[in-house]
């Protein structure tokens, strides 16, 4: 009965004073996609999509790979590889975000030892990579994670296709592999979280039929 006053704005609008004076200087809320006048007030307020996660239900049958690719687990030395990138590559991301650089490695080390504390053999972790004319042509991080409360999907962290075979519907490959390899878990949902300026990446998802769950808004202080 006491909505639609602008209480909610006012609300807001404090909530963002109270974080400048903490000393913040930039604020993220997350939205649930079906609940549009939350997404409207937060663009009144200037706040942009920054990424948006997403689900896919999963069908019972099982999409083959297309022919000429196959897949196989990812060797100790394609993850040490890989580790070194990836630690990085996430470090860089939070620099370019304005985060400082000592303190952006130090948050992308502690994540992915967080995240596979026993690399490879960590429990509800599966590496892929996928395969043409002999040659690795990319790569699927998959994990077991609960989306919703009691409730375990697939989660794809990570999905590369090297610079020099991208075109060629490889990305496509390795999403079919990942909901391969969910099924094979016997789970029906695949998750992923994909950055909005990352447009090529959302047109696959989209194509494929993955669903937006949630959108994570930022705005500067």
């Amino acid at each position: 009965a006491r909505r639609r006053r602008g209480r909610g704005t006012i609300a807001a609008l404090a909530a963002e004073e109270v974080l400048r004076g903490w000393g913040c200087t930039h604020v993220r809320t997350e939205v649930p996609a079906d609940n549009d006048p939350a997404r409207r007030l937060a663009a009144a307020l200037g706040y942009t999509e920054r990424s948006r996660n997403m689900v896919k239900t999963l069908g019972p049958d099982t999409v083959p790979l297309p022919e000429g690719l196959t897949a196989r687990p990812m060797s100790e030395q394609e993850y040490a590889e890989w580790l070194r990138e990836a630690v990085r590559s996430y470090a860089q991301e939070w620099t370019d975000r304005g985060v400082p650089p000592e303190q952006a490695r130090l948050k992308s080390e502690a994540d992915h030892a967080g995240n596979l504390p026993e690399g490879l053999a960590t429990e509800g972790v599966r590496f892929r990579v996928l395969v043409h004319g002999g040659a690795v042509v990319g790569h699927v991080w998959l994990a077991l994670r609960e989306l919703e409360p009691g409730r375990t999907a697939g989660f794809v962290f990570d999905v590369e296709v090297r610079e020099e075979h991208r075109g060629r519907g490889f990305g496509r490959a390795l999403m079919l592999l990942a909901e391969y390899e969910t099924r094979s878990w016997g789970r029906d949902r695949l998750g992923l979280h994909v950055f909005a300026a990352n447009v090529p990446a959302l047109r696959l998802y989209e194509s494929l039929g993955y669903a937006t769950t949630r959108y994570n808004l930022a705005k500067a202080l």
